[in-house]
């Protein structure tokens, strides 16, 4: 099997399912189409090549915040790992599945406009709704921020990813226990 880390421009072909094992990980998975599209000077207009698919599956808070943030039919840009794996039916049918493990993913600007608001778990202001679908946290729409006990608090493997916003607080680390900025 070989893996390849790559970025895709397409669109979300399904619904985005949503889950949570039995561990407590989320996961999010859907199809993506993605089609060129060029300019044939034999028929003068622009034309879509065929459409190649990709099983996307995303994890942890990258899989929360897409569950919430995007749609079938939205223009989105997936980067990620790329396995291409043969795999034969019961009724002996065969094929080629590409499958992304996704890193991130995002709207595509090219496409319209989007508003992006920061998840935070350690904000008790927020006033939160009840936990979502399938064990999914619990989502503020009036903010877009995610809560749930045990999900992105402090001390657990999200702890990194909700704390790469320094606030404005600049490169060198605070030795007073403030704000340190993740590296990039």
């Amino acid at each position: 099997m070989m893996s390849n880390n790559v970025t895709i421009r397409g669109f979300v072909g399904t619904e985005i399912k949503c889950s949570v094992t039995g561990s407590g990980l989320p996961i999010a998975k859907f199809r993506l189409g993605s089609s060129d599209r060029y300019f044939d000077k034999k028929v003068n207009a622009w034309v879509d090549s065929d459409t190649s698919w990709y099983s996307v599956s995303m994890f942890r808070s990258l899989a929360t915040n897409a569950g919430v943030s995007l749609q079938k039919g939205d223009r989105i840009i997936v980067t990620g790992k790329l396995r291409v794996r043969a795999w034969i039916n019961d009724d002996g049918k065969s094929g080629t599945t590409a499958e992304i493990d996704a890193d991130s993913a995002g709207h595509d600007l090219l496409f319209g406009t989007a508003s992006f608001r920061r998840s935070s778990a350690d904000r008790p202001e927020a006033a939160v709704q009840p936990g979502g679908e399938d064990g999914f946290p619990a989502i503020d729409y009036g903010t877009g921020e995610i809560s749930s006990p045990g999900f992105g608090a402090p001390g657990t493997a999200d702890e990194s990813e909700s704390s790469q916003d320094d606030g404005g607080a600049g490169a060198e680390a605070d030795r007073e226990g403030e704000l340190v900025p993740a590296p990039f």
